[in-house]
């Protein structure tokens, strides 16, 4: 009896796994359908589903359009975000990014050394684990050069191979802080959204803090530390304590 279970189960086994990305495809096209009918309720519910089980770039997007379409510019902000966070290159997303942007009250462009800034654009081009292969095979470019000069015995191909080794080996560096970088900010998840309309940053974690500024929903501030139900936020050049409720992280 064992035997035949077994067998039924090696024969169906095929089916199990062909299935969940056809039942996964169906609900990714329910949801457009409904979005293309103006269904937005219906959409937002059927992306937010399929987001619950497999993380992805396109159902972000597609559930930022969908978000914006109901006038909720805080959560298209929000999920073009994460669509971009998982997927960097994705140029839909950041022209709906930038559009939503300028619809909201803080338009808060950051103002930061232009190295810094650079280098943030540079990380952000591509996604972690593209930076991590891109180190890998550098650095195994740069054991190659090694070889070739401790080997080779043409001094052309010596010179050639010394200089390609320590290039290599650079590159090799630049590109693994890269991915450590990414890996860092996706542990951390220090970016955030404000979802609530209009929320007063106070001088202490605490109701009678002095309200230092206002910002409003859609703002994207970067979270440096937490305390009970209240995060210190920088945006722009200021600086103060809001409720975690008033958030979402990206």
């Amino acid at each position: 009896m064992r035997k035949i279970l077994l067998a039924a189960l090696l024969l169906l086994s095929p089916f199990t796994f062909h299935l969940s990305p056809l039942f996964a495809q169906s609900a990714f096209d329910e949801a457009n359908t409904a979005y293309a009918e103006g269904r937005y309720d219906e959409a937002v519910t059927a992306y937010e589903a399929i987001l619950a089980e497999q993380p992805s770039a396109t159902v972000y997007y597609n559930l930022g359009n969908a978000y914006y379409k109901q006038g909720e510019l805080a959560q298209a902000i929000l999920s073009y975000e994460r669509a971009l966070r998982l997927q960097p290159t994705h140029k839909d997303a950041k022209y709906n990014l930038e559009f939503a942007k300028s619809r909201i009250t803080d338009n808060i462009v950051e103002q930061d050394f232009f190295l810094s800034s650079w280098a943030r654009t540079v990380r952000n081009a591509l996604s972690e684990p593209t930076w991590v292969i891109l180190s890998i095979c550098l650095f195994v470019l740069a054991l190659t050069g090694i070889l070739l000069f401790l080997l080779g015995r043409a001094p052309w191909l010596r010179k050639t191979a010394f200089h390609c080794a320590w290039i290599a080996l650079l590159f090799s560096l630049i590109t693994g802080l890269n991915a450590g970088s990414l890996h860092q900010r996706d542990s951390l998840r220090n970016e955030a959204i404000i979802t609530q309309g209009v929320v007063n940053a106070k001088s202490s974690p605490d109701r009678s803090g002095t309200d230092l500024f206002t910002i409003h929903e859609g703002t994207k501030v970067t979270i440096r530390e937490t305390i009970g139900e209240w995060a210190n936020v920088h945006v722009g050049q200021n600086e103060g304590w809001i409720r975690l409720s008033s958030l979402e992280r990206i």
